[in-house]
């Protein structure tokens, strides 16, 4: 007589390990994935946002730009204190920066033109890497 027992095999027990470990991976993967294009966005509506008080300046004050500054890491600030009339356009306090690196963005420029730009990210077989700065410049 055969005696029928209950349970999973060794082999069925790795079947199933295996199944879900494949699926965390490509779980991993997406979210990864998902943060980076997450910052990218916010990086982009940053850029936005700076554009939006440099143009504001521009109209308020004299059809000029401000001349960038360089912060203590390096990175160039806008100075967005219009002199004449004494308004604040963006305080420093307010000014975005990078979310993965907090630094502010990169601007160039002079008083007629400005170029800010912000490094994208993207993955790569699970890799960051950088790719193509995204730019916005005058619209004056």
């Amino acid at each position: 007589m055969l005696k029928l027992t209950k349970g999973f095999t060794l082999l069925e027990m790795l079947v199933v390990i295996g199944i879900i470990a494949i699926m965390i991976g490509m779980g991993t993967a997406s979210f990864s994935t998902a943060q980076k294009k997450a910052r990218d966005s916010k990086r982009k509506t940053d850029l936005r946002i700076i554009q939006n008080a440099l143009e504001q300046y521009y109209s308020v004050c004299n059809t000029s730009y401000p001349v960038a500054q360089t912060d203590p890491n390096g990175s160039l600030v806008p100075t967005l204190i219009c002199p004449a009339p004494s308004i604040v356009i963006l305080n420093t306090v307010d000014l975005p920066k990078d979310p993965k690196s907090k630094t502010y963005y990169n601007m160039t420029g002079g008083t007629d033109y400005y170029l800010i730009c912000a490094p994208t990210q993207t993955a790569t077989m699970g890799l960051e890497t950088e790719t193509a700065p995204y730019c916005l410049k005058n619209q004056q």
